[in-house]
């Protein structure tokens, strides 16, 4: 049933709670887990300025996914993470839309109502957008 998750990260402690449930599901189901981060256009401009060199830049994204790993190789999961460019939401609807992911794990950020009705949240985009069930992790 859930045999590609996709869990999308983000380097907060959300990602963090979202990625256990993500192991759960992998663990019962016997699936693999495809990490997802992505790095949005604006973000990635300044991260890029405060960088000192790539080597740098690579280094404060791992960092962000540390947690993550750490969780994962615990278990005997199998996993892969993936970096990718863009804004979030659609981002991570296109990914899971072509690459046969049966379930997506993501965090809920928990913005305001205006934010959300101004901007909409990621964790909204891709449960409305997504062809697969999506669990939010609170």
């Amino acid at each position: 049933m859930f045999k590609r998750i996709l869990l999308a990260v983000d380097g907060s402690e959300h990602s963090i709670r979202s990625a256990k449930y993500a192991i759960e599901l992998a663990e019962k189901f016997n699936g693999v887990i495809n990490v997802v981060y992505v790095v949005d256009g604006n973000k990635a401009k300044s991260d890029v300025l405060h960088a000192t060199d790539k080597f740098a830049l690579e280094k404060m994204r791992n960092d962000k996914l540390k947690a993550v790993k750490e969780l994962l190789n615990k278990t005997d999961i199998q996993y892969e993470i993936k970096i990718l460019h863009g804004e979030a939401g659609p981002t991570i609807v296109n990914y899971a839309n072509n690459n046969e992911i049966d379930g997506v794990v993501l965090g809920s950020r928990g913005v305001n109502n205006l934010q959300t009705f101004i901007l909409g949240s990621v964790s909204h985009k891709v449960a409305k957008r997504v062809e697969c069930p999506v669990l939010i992790v609170k």
